[in-house]
């Protein structure tokens, strides 16, 4: 049975959990990000959705690329990322939460130089799985992102008033070392 999901907003209602959990960052999230961490090379985001951190990417002068597993309005070739084998200078993603780990990992087998991924702030704790993992920054986005489910924006809902706490986690092929927090600001402000 499906899971409630509930949406922050001053007439906040409960949705039913979204079909492959389809949810769409805010695209001030991707675009604070590319903002402040320097990337070399393609960006590719294998659950791009409608495009938002591909169209953030370019925004920014950077070069990028995406698919997902479902056509959802940016890309014609559905894949299933974890059968995904092409290398990529960058990946950049906002995942299903619920296999989260996995693409991470995954990714990180993919890339030759950076991997970011947004990420609920709350699992950090739990997140035994990044232990070992060359992770170079955690960026904690503020003020909390809306995550509606995509059916919703495409259908013109407008995001806001998120309830959930969501970071973007930087992996950097090559570094050792103590990972860094950051905070980025949608308003871009310094923290």
């Amino acid at each position: 049975m499906s899971q409630p999901w509930t949406h922050s907003s001053p007439n906040a209602k409960a949705f039913k959990r979204a079909k492959d959990e389809w949810y769409v960052d805010e695209a001030w999230c991707s675009e604070r990000l590319f903002a402040e961490e320097k990337f070399e090379g393609v960006i590719y985001d294998p659950c791009c959705g409608m495009g938002r951190i591909p169209l953030s990417a370019m925004k920014a002068g950077l070069k990028a690329r995406g698919s997902d597993k479902i056509y959802r309005g940016w890309d014609s070739t559905p894949q299933d990322f974890l059968q995904h084998r092409t290398k990529h200078d960058n990946l950049v993603f906002n995942p299903p939460f619920d296999i989260a780990p996995e693409f991470a990992l995954h990714a990180l087998g993919l890339a030759r130089r950076k991997v970011a991924m947004i990420f609920p702030t709350a699992r950090l704790n739990a997140a035994h799985w990044i232990q070992g993992t060359p992770l170079l920054r955690t960026w904690l986005m503020t003020p909390r992102p809306s995550m509606l489910p995509g059916r919703l924006i495409k259908a013109g809902q407008k995001p806001g008033g998120g309830k959930s706490d969501y970071c973007w986690l930087v992996w950097e092929h090559g570094y050792h070392g103590t990972p860094e927090i950051r905070w980025l600001r949608r308003d871009g402000g310094q923290a």
